[in-house]
Parts: C-alpha cells; structure tokens; sequence
C-alpha cells in the first residue's frame, strides 16, 4: 500500500481522465488550498476544458460521476469553474496511518532513480577558527546530504578545507620570523621532523591575522609569502611537514566544533588534493582548445551567445603561473570523478559565489570533465543580526563558532531552569539536554528558513518553547513519549479509528510526510521538513488537548489513539534524524 496518499489519489483521478479521453497527467492531487472545505484538490479539469474546447465544469462533473463509486473517497464536490475537491473515507485515512507504523520510513518518499551524490559544504580554512559565517553550510549540508540518503542515494560530504594558498605561506614566513631555528626553515636538514606540533590552535589563530596585516603592509613580506606559498607547492619537505602540522591542528579544533553542531564529513580534503590533477588537467585543456593567453594569464572564456548578462573568463592561471579558486575547483572536480565516480555534486555555498560556480560549471562541461546540469550550486543567504546584516559580535567582529555554541547552550540552560524543565535531572545530563534544546534552536532556526533567504538571528526567539521551533518540537517529541509510558507502552500494530475530528487532522498531517520529502529533495529546501514537523506538531498538541489516551476506558479507541501517537513520535524522530537533531529522552 502506497504511504504517499497524494500520489495514490493522483493515480485514481488520472485514470478517471484517461476514461474521460483527457491527458491522465491533468489528473495531479494535491492538498487542498482550503482544508476547511476539502483535504485534496485537483485543478486539472480547467486545462483539459482549454485544450478540449470544453465547458470547465461539464467536464468536472464527467470526472467526477467516473469518481464515486471508488471506496476510498467518501465526498466528492465541485468548487467554482471546475475545480475538484475531494475527502478520504475515514476508513481509508485509518488503513494508511495504520500502515505509515509498520513502514521504516514512516511514509517518506523514496525516489526511483539511484544516485552517487557528493555534497560539498563547509568550507573552512586551515588556521582559522570557525565563526559564524561557517554555521549555515555545515548546518544546510549537513541536512541536505542526510535527506538525499534518506530518499535513497548514495550520498556523501567533503568538507573542502582551504588549506593550499598563499595564507599556507604567510604563515610559514611568519613562523619563520618568530622562530628561525626550527629545523623546518633549514634546507639542508635531512633527520626526521618532530612528530609534535610547533603551534597549537590559539598560535595560529593569532599567527594568521599577524602575517595577512604584514603582507598588506610591507612589499618585502608578501614577496617572501607568495614565495614559500610556491616552494610548498613544489614540495619542499620542510614546508610540507609544517603544512602538516598546520592542518593536523586546525582540523583537531574544526571536528570538535562541527561535531558539536552533529555535523560529520566522510571525506576531509582540501585544496591541495586537487594540486596533483592541475597540470595534466591544463594539458587537456590546452589540447581540446580551450585555453588562451589574456593579459599574460591563462583563462577559459565561458561565455555563450545566449548569456543576458555578462560572464567573464574563468582564470586557469594567473600571469605569474599562480592558480585560483577557479582552478582547484575544477581539477576537484576530476579528483572527485577518478576516486568517486558521482553522478551529481551539490556545493553548499553561500549564494553570492553564485558567478564564480556558473564559470566552473561551464567550464567543466566544456572540458568534458562532468556533464554541467551534474553540477548544482545551492546557494544560501546569510544570518544576520537584528540591524539586518551579517551577524557580529557587540565590539562588531566576525563571532566565532565556539562562542556562539556557548551562547546557545548557556541560553537554553537558563530556558530549562526558567520554565521548571528536568527539575530532577542530575546537572551533568541537565547540561547535556541543554545543548541538545540549543543545538536543536540553532538548528531549526537555520534549517526552517528557505534556504535562499536571509534571516536575523534573535537567540531569544530560536529558544522559545512556544511557536515555530526546535525547542517546541523536542518538547512535543518528550511529551508523546511521557504520554505512552503513562499508558504503559503503545502495541505494535492494529486498527486506527478516526472518531474526533482532531484525529483526522492527525492522520492527515502524518500522511503529509512524504510530499514535504519529495519537495524538500526535489528542491533542496530543508524548510519544507521543518513545515511538515511544525505542522505535525501542532495537530498532535490539539489531539492530545481533544481526545483521551492513556485513560481511554474503550479499549480499541485506546489502541488506535496510542498507535497515532507511536506513529507521530516515530515520524518526529525521523525527521530529526534528517535535519541532524538530537532529541533528549525527557525534558
């Protein structure tokens, strides 16, 4: 039995069309716009009189007579000029609740084409911290990678460190200007190199900003940067192992902040994984045609005829031989076909590199590297504070991502001690539930923006227990789960009866689950789970509010009541599971 109710309705009223010797694919079911006046709606009947030459609603009703005989719909009317409204037989809507509990998906679609997915996102660079600005592509990517597996694909995340280019050689001038002794910055040392770092994270962290002032500054020093920055890139082994030590402890911090946030990468590359694939991937450029000289430098025009705006060339190599983010992105392009072989990659972005990513894409379709319409840049807006830009700290500098976690989880910690949550909690598991609530606030905030969209930050507002957000969901999660231990646990399976009406807006909202899938994939837009859980939440709270459970003295209503809530928790759990929020046990 198909848990998607739409596309089972879609399947009815499209063969009522092919009776009628209309086009079957008119016959799309979706959720009513009015639920006051139906649950589900078909407007096809307006096209199908256009391209028949046919009075609207006279062919309505001939799709309509063809309808009423069929045991699921219990009320079938037309509305205006042809519009048709329909109502499932609380009998129906029962069985398929019902089945929703013994489906592992809970009603979510899957889809019907498999594919390898490489999800690109977070981005950050070696030896600086995270900050805020890193929190929506390690949040959105984190959920759109984990939904993609959800709907069937074989899906996976690179992080894409920064960790190749000229700060990788500020850096080494400056250390070597602090500690000159160090054997790395000797040529002719031959022993082994330390195995133990000669920075930690706070040295770099103050190294970095100290050498980008210097070479901005002092002509002398950012000749000596783009030097080093060459040398390494050629293989000098000193640099090298410095490199790597470089990395080894930024990456120590990065997993620890994004673990927080229940973000995890299956790959750990960087930039310079892509160095090896450059050379050969420029012959083949220069090979195929593609490449001209333009000012001393090396670029791919990719502009089309068609274009309405104008796109310039993308630069392969700058007059001085040194390479661009344009560069590396295309040869990780090639590393990823060569060790991965993915049919699509997805960049979780910040939208306004939108430019640079038409000019990869363009450019790696024109070299044969990966088909184009393979290639999507998901593009997001930013967070920004209450006077409507990019979020800062009070003192107006960029907030790193370790202190805005504190925030959250100090925040929530309060939140829980204020409303009398987990008042006989143990403080190490209260702290523990905290940053389970800000985690959760931080992230339903996030994820329950369209995706495109700027929002503003308000951590008062995110940590409500009231209205649209995390910590309202994992309350309604913990009171659903309270509300089957009071009833001494639900049974496994049986028989659903929608006898209140606030049961039937349940049943509803639970079968909804699969079209807020296919649409939150189809158009990688997490915020149409984050809807969908909102909305199912909220017609639990009315039914818990309208109908008895645990002390229902009629044992079947009991039965099916408990098996509603069983199937809502599980439906909530599962998409916590896909936006990557961790739900406490109580509150």
């Amino acid at each position: 039995m198909q848990s998607r109710i739409t596309e089972e309705l879609t399947d009815i009223v499209s063969k009522a069309f092919a009776a009628a010797e209309l086009d079957p694919s008119l016959g799309a079911v979706r959720p009513a716009d009015r639920p006051d006046l139906a649950q589900f709606q078909c407007n096809g009947a307006l096209a199908a009189a256009k391209a028949a030459k046919q009075n609207p609603r006279a062919l309505a009703e001939k799709i309509v007579e063809t309808l009423r005989d069929n045991p699921i719909l219990s009320d079938i009317t037309i509305a205006g000029p042809g519009f048709i409204n329909l109502k499932v037989s609380d009998e129906a809507l029962g069985e398929r609740v019902a089945a929703l509990g013994k489906d592992d998906l809970v009603g979510g679609w899957r889809s019907n084409e498999v594919e390898k997915i490489v999800v690109d996102y977070g981005g950050p660079n070696v030896a600086k911290p995270l900050h805020v600005g890193h929190l929506r592509a390690a949040i959105i990517g984190e959920a759109i990678k984990r939904l993609m597996r959800f709907v069937g694909h074989d899906a996976v995340g690179d992080v894409h460190l920064g960790d190749w280019g000229l700060p990788m050689g500020q850096l080494i001038t400056e250390l070597a200007l602090e500690q000159p002794d160090l054997p790395y910055f000797d040529e002719e040392f031959d022993g082994t190199y330390p195995d133990t770092s000669p920075v930690t994270l706070d040295d770099l962290s103050r190294l970095y900003p100290q050498a980008s002032a210097a070479c901005k500054e002092n002509d002398e020093r950012a000749a000596a940067a783009r030097a080093a920055t060459a040398e390494l890139q050629a293989g000098r082994r000193g640099y090298l192992a410095l490199w790597a030590h470089f990395v080894a402890v930024s990456r120590e911090a990065i997993e620890r902040e994004y673990a927080d946030l229940g973000v995890s990468f299956e790959f750990w590359k960087g930039e310079s994984d892509a160095d090896p694939y450059i050379q050969k991937m420029a012959d083949d450029l220069r090979a195929k045609g593609l490449t001209e000289k333009d000012a001393g430098a090396e670029i791919v025009r990719v502009a089309r005829e068609t274009d309405k705006k104008e796109l310039p060339p993308l630069i392969l190599f700058k007059s001085d031989g040194s390479v661009l983010y344009g560069t590396t992105d295309l040869a990780t392009i090639v590393d990823r076909v060569e060790v991965l072989s993915p049919d699509r990659i997805l960049y979780v972005v910040d939208q306004r590199q939108g430019l640079h990513f038409e000019q990869v894409f363009r450019a790696a379709g024109m070299a044969g590297l990966f088909p184009e319409d393979g290639l999507e840049h998901l593009g997001f807006g930013t967070m920004n504070g209450r006077d409507g830009k990019p979020f800062k700290t009070r003192a107006g500098g960029v907030l790193k991502l370790r202190d805005l976690i504190d925030t959250v989880d100090q925040k929530a910690l309060e939140r829980l001690r204020d409303g009398g949550f987990a008042q006989d909690v143990p403080e190490d598991d209260l702290k523990r539930i905290a940053r389970q609530v800000g985690v959760a606030a931080l992230k339903f905030a996030d994820l329950s923006n369209p995706r495109t969209t700027d929002y503003v930050f308000d951590v008062d507002k995110f940590m409500s227990f009231e209205g649209k957000t995390g910590p309202y969901l994992l309350y309604a999660r913990v009171r659903i789960r309270s509300l089957i231990e009071r009833a001494g646990g639900a049974p496994e399976h049986g028989e659903i009866k929608l006898k209140d009406p606030a049961e039937r807006d349940l049943a509803l909202a639970l079968l909804g689950f699969g079209d807020a899938v296919r649409t939150a994939t189809t158009k990688r837009m997490p915020h149409f789970l984050c809807e969908h859980a909102f909305s199912l939440a909220q017609a639990f709270s009315k039914f818990y509010a309208s109908c008895r459970v645990a002390d229902e003295a009629d044992e079947a209503l009991r039965t099916s009541r408990l098996l509603l809530a069983k199937t809502t928790g599980k439906q909530l759990d599962t998409i916590f599971g896909i936006l990557g929020i961790d739900a406490p046990r109580r509150m």
